[in-house]
């Protein structure tokens, strides 16, 4: 996602000069809080090495919601597009090179190349439907079932997440989680 739109950028030399400066690379260590629930939103990352999370606070526990690896862009979404409070906290959960590209850059470059909204309503559409397929397996699936979806869909997850916030994604206590990954 990140070359693509540096590429698309970097086509027009004339304007590269006047946008080059809007993304500024970072490296995080893990556990870095990037924002906290109910701020506003101000960047979009972009992760060229690592592994983020989306979680919320739900009665003193922290909820997992979402993860985010290598070139995937995250924000809280809704509060950096409509600026309003987060309803979630992102967080680094292993050192992490993000690629950070603030809201105000974001809007010059859309105002710049229109061209460039596709992509991004693009990654909004994929969030909302993983929300979507995640809700439902909530509902429908079992623990097992959950698990295994996860294991199929996205290994990688399981091999570099934590199982605290791996439960905490999957809806379940550590301990159910233990005895799934035994089986």
């Amino acid at each position: 996602m990140l070359n693509q739109l540096l590429n698309r950028l970097q086509q027009d030399a004339a304007n590269w000069d006047k946008f080059q400066h809007c993304f500024k690379e970072m490296d995080i260590p893990a556990k870095t809080l990037l924002l906290h629930e109910g701020e506003v939103s101000q960047n979009l990352y972009f992760i060229k090495k690592g592994c983020l999370r989306l979680w919320f606070n739900h009665d003193g526990k922290d909820i997992t919601f979402q993860f985010f690896v290598e070139d995937e862009a995250v924000s809280s979404i809704e509060s950096f597009l409509e600026q309003q409070p987060s309803l979630f906290s992102l967080e680094s959960i292993e050192p992490s090179t993000v690629v950070v590209l603030g809201r105000d850059g974001f809007n010059q470059i859309l105002e710049k190349y229109p061209d460039i909204n596709a992509g991004f309503h693009e990654i909004v559409l994929r969030r909302l439907a993983t929300y979507a397929d995640h809700f439902i397996s909530r509902i429908r699936n079992n623990p097992q079932k959950r698990y295994n979806e996860l294991m199929q869909s996205h290994p990688h997850i399981i091999e570099r997440v934590p199982e605290e916030y791996i439960a905490s994604y999957l809806g379940i206590p550590v301990d159910t989680l233990s005895r799934i990954v035994e089986k």
